[in-house]
């Protein structure tokens, strides 16, 4: 069934009836804890100051204790320079009473283990985004979603009494597993339940926004939550509160209809005209023909992503861009703890900055052109954190305004990049196309905390890597396909083309069914 065909059947339930606001803001809520998870590393992995533990039996005052311990100016920041500590060591105890690094001594020699924390938890999500957009495609959209919600709560539970940082960091990357999987399981389901007007709203600024009060909640609870596994408690615990959600968020009726499930997509129809108050027709969807039904029997993967020039030309561009932008977002996410000032107001506002970003994200992406919008913003994010290798190190708050503003130009990019990816690809690949790309950007998010870690052998590094890769992708995102105003498509015919392939254009629009020989011949 083609896109409009689909709208057109379903246009009597209205645009924002009861069925519509209640599926909005409970898949809303239920990204909420996304927002924790996502970003607790900057936390319960931060690394305070700390020097070489000196053995109260050593008869020494406290001025020849101080001389004793050598310390090092680096940009700014006085270091304990790294020597062998035979008694261990100490740490400030003044914002943390215990994070992963001071439970099992991170530092020195093992201060390797700190961003690859973070990178075994991306490389969950990454693992996570290959297994869950398959899965939704082949048994659904819900399933996948509550599942995944489960696991990122049972999960973030039981590292909280996790014996070793070996230990910790296997439960970690099970948890990132779920995080994405939750996140882009609820973002397909709704943009496939809402109709167009609301699905902009949605798909930038209700999944997002709701994002980001997890986010900016993240630092608030930490504040008065020093000790990293009762925080870790505390951001677990709300994710028993989404198990009543099971029963009254529906399955995805076009991905019933995809899959040739007639009567359950009529039945949710018929239960979300009711909620309206509205009289549905009878027979909301003919019966199929013997070619769609042919079409919905066959199952998608991974493989269909590259199968044609045209759709393979669209995924590559498309995981580069979602790369560039995980590298970008995450690496000035996780840099806040190294900023100057208190680490929590500055993580505060690095999620504050996201509402206006994700606002902006929601108005460029309802009156202008989808290529347009990711050219724009990430040539300003990218612009702007070239400028930061500029900035003296005593106008340390310039430095800083400057990354909000590349956050805030990056922010906006990933939002639209997530709702323009779903407006690209066909129903029967959308989830699988949304967990491929998600999967892309984690080879972004997993190299993130190393783009960190650079800037301890050269300040500026981090983010003239990063501003030159934002201009670059900001470049190639012109060659993407234009979707505004296009309804989603359902088949592989009904994609937009890249740029610079009208010539198969014109045979898809002449015949669709020559448009999927098409696709087959040149595998």
């Amino acid at each position: 069934m083609h896109a409009s065909k689909y709208d057109e059947n379903t246009a009597f339930l209205g645009d924002w009836g009861t069925f519509q606001k209640t599926v909005f803001f409970l898949l809303c809520s239920s990204i909420i804890p996304n927002g924790f998870t996502g970003l607790s590393i900057v936390f319960i992995g931060d690394t305070p100051a700390h020097h070489c533990h000196i053995p109260a039996s050593v008869n020494i005052t406290v001025e020849w204790r101080n001389v004793s311990i050598p310390v090092e100016v680096d940009g700014g920041h006085t270091r304990i320079k790294q020597e062998s500590c035979e008694d261990g060591w100490d740490y400030d105890r003044e914002t943390y009473v215990s994070t992963i690094v001071t439970e099992w001594d991170l530092v020195c020699s093992d201060d390797w283990k700190t961003p690859l924390t973070s990178s075994l938890f991306f490389c969950g999500v990454f693992l996570g985004s290959f297994i869950s957009g398959q899965l939704s495609d082949r048994f659904g959209r819900k399933i996948v979603l509550f599942l995944t919600m489960a696991v990122q709560t049972i999960f973030t539970l039981i590292q909280v009494f996790s014996p070793s940082w070996v230990i910790f960091c296997s439960l970690f990357f099970i948890v990132g597993m779920g995080q994405i999987s939750n996140y882009v399981a609820a973002f397909v389901l709704g943009m496939e339940i809402l109709s167009l007007s609301v699905r902009i709203i949605y798909s930038t600024i209700g999944v997002c926004i709701f994002f980001s009060i997890g986010y900016m909640v993240l630092p608030l609870v930490a504040y008065f939550i020093r000790d990293w596994r009762m925080l870790l408690l505390a951001i677990a615990l709300p994710g028993f509160l989404y198990i009543p959600l099971w029963w009254f968020i529906p399955e995805s009726p076009r991905w019933l209809v995809s899959r040739g499930r007639i009567e359950e997509a009529e039945a949710i129809l018929q239960d979300a005209a009711r909620k309206n108050g509205i009289k549905a027709p009878d027979v909301i969807f003919p019966p199929p023909q013997a070619g769609e039904k042919e079409a919905r029997a066959k199952s998608y993967n991974l493989c269909d992503l590259v199968r044609s020039s045209n759709i393979r030309a669209i995924t590559i561009l498309l995981c580069l861009v979602w790369t560039t932008l995980s590298i970008g977002y995450f690496a000035l996410s996780l840099n806040t703890s190294n900023l100057h000032g208190n680490s929590y107001l500055n993580c505060f506002f690095s999620a504050a900055v996201e509402v206006p970003a994700y606002i902006m994200s929601w108005l460029m992406f309802r009156y202008l052109p989808r290529r347009l919008c990711l050219f724009s913003t990430l040539s300003l994010g990218g612009t702007v954190l070239l400028f930061v290798h500029f900035i003296p190190q005593h106008l340390s708050y310039v430095a800083i305004l400057l990354e909000m503003l590349g956050k805030f130009g990056v922010t906006i990019a990933f939002a639209i990049i997530y709702a323009f990816t779903a407006e690209l690809y066909p129903t029967i690949l959308r989830n699988t196309a949304m967990g491929a790309c998600s999967m892309a950007s984690r080879v972004g998010s997993i190299s993130a905390p190393y783009f960190i870690y650079l800037g301890g052998y050269y300040r500026a590094l981090p983010y003239i890597l990063m501003g030159s890769l934002n201009i670059f992708t900001g470049l190639l995102s012109l060659l993407l396909p234009e979707s505004l105003g296009m309804p989603l498509p359902e088949t592989m015919s009904h994609m937009q083309k890249v740029t610079g392939f009208k010539k198969r254009q014109i045979t898809y629009n002449l015949d669709h069914s020559k448009g999927d020989q098409e696709c087959v011949s040149l595998s």
